[in-house]
């Protein structure tokens, strides 16, 4: 069946806590659009993409910079990965090959290869609307908005499905997995997910929550609700698709999001950065023999500093030199982190010097 927008590309985000039920909506979706609504379907799962090792399994290590760093590098290589795929559609040539591309590289073009998804590869330029799912956690928005921001470069299609499931039963589904999850990341995950708030934000617009109960990986689900699911979901998609997301520069509203998207991701740097800086702080107090009973009073007084100086990077106050004078010219994040440690060393120095 003839479809408006043929040969157009839709990003789909399919996110939620480990084991809600992604995998098995991205399957069945990737079977379905094919043969009931005409579309090409692609899955692209981030547990395939990146090393399990490095991955954090959604989630970033804990307490280990270096691993944190590698975690983000990856993550930015699978964008990277499908920036170049995009361009490939975009010209309807083959893409470059491995010399001229990240590591993981090979591992991207495995997966599309298998689901004939290459140019060159596929048989003669693409015809059909074609719908790459994206399927991972994405538990902070700003790793959705990065998807977002791509489809605004090549103004694609862009939409959110987010399966929403209680903590308890993505534990227990867990629990059954070959490979779980440790329990632990799942819980610091749901502590911290981020849930599509189109009312709140323009870009969330084409969004679509679902009951993981509807598509539910080891419990039976209804036929017919099934059905219902399928529905809104190609509903949402020819409605993303037939909007694509428009480049305007001149959008107020949009540039408002891009900065409250950004100063997110700054605090959240800043307090990953702070807790660094305490940490350190603490163990050079120990060293110093500070009492320990003086040592929690000294993590409270960091503490509370920390939660006043993020506040301020969240206000978008600015820090104050030594001399008292504003430099608004520099980074606020650099400079609220250069106070905030030079701040640090005068309080464990007072517990140093009693």
């Amino acid at each position: 069946m003839e479809r408006s927008g043929c040969g157009a590309v839709l990003l789909c985000v399919l996110c939620g806590l480990p084991a809600a039920g992604k995998s098995t909506l991205g399957r069945t979706l990737r079977q379905q659009l094919p043969l009931r609504h005409g579309w090409d379907c692609a899955l692209l799962a981030y547990d395939d993409l990146i090393p399990e090792e490095g991955s954090g399994r959604g989630e970033p290590p804990h307490e280990e910079p270096p691993s944190v760093s590698a975690w983000k590098r990856r993550r930015r290589e699978v964008l990277l990965c499908l920036e170049r795929l995009l361009r490939a559609l975009r010209s309807g040539t083959a893409p470059p090959g491995p010399a001229a591309a990240p590591p993981s590289w090979g591992r991207f073009v495995s997966c599309c290869a298998e689901q004939g998804l290459l140019p060159g590869r596929s048989g003669g330029p693409r015809s059909r609307p074609l719908c790459i799912i994206l399927d991972d956690n994405f538990y902070y928005r700003s790793m959705r908005y990065e998807v977002f921001q791509m489809a605004r470069e090549y103004s694609l299609g862009f939409c959110q499905l987010f399966l929403q499931c209680p903590l308890e039963l993505c534990l227990h589904r867990n629990r059954l997995r070959g490979s779980p999850v440790p329990e632990g990341t799942i819980c610091r995950m749901a502590q911290r997910v981020e849930v599509p708030e189109p009312e709140k934000n323009p870009w969330e617009q084409h969004s679509l929550i679902l009951s993981s109960s509807a598509c539910s990986p080891e419990e039976q689900c209804d036929a017919g609700l099934m059905e219902t699911v399928l529905v809104q979901i190609f509903n949402l998609l020819d409605t993303a698709l037939e909007n694509p997301v428009k480049q305007n520069t001149e959008n107020t509203e949009q540039k408002e999001a891009d900065r409250a998207i950004c100063a997110a991701s700054a605090v959240h740097q800043a307090d990953q950065t702070c807790r660094r800086i305490i940490s350190q702080a603490m163990k050079e107090a120990k060293a110093k023999n500070v009492l320990p009973s003086e040592m929690k009073s000294l993590a409270e007084e960091l503490n509370k500093i920390k939660a006043e100086f993020l506040e301020g990077l969240r206000q978008g106050r600015h820090v104050e030199s030594e001399s008292g004078q504003q430099n608004p010219t520099s980074d606020p994040a650099a400079r609220l982190l250069s106070s905030f440690q030079l701040e640090a060393s005068h309080v464990v120095n007072k517990y140093i010097l009693k």
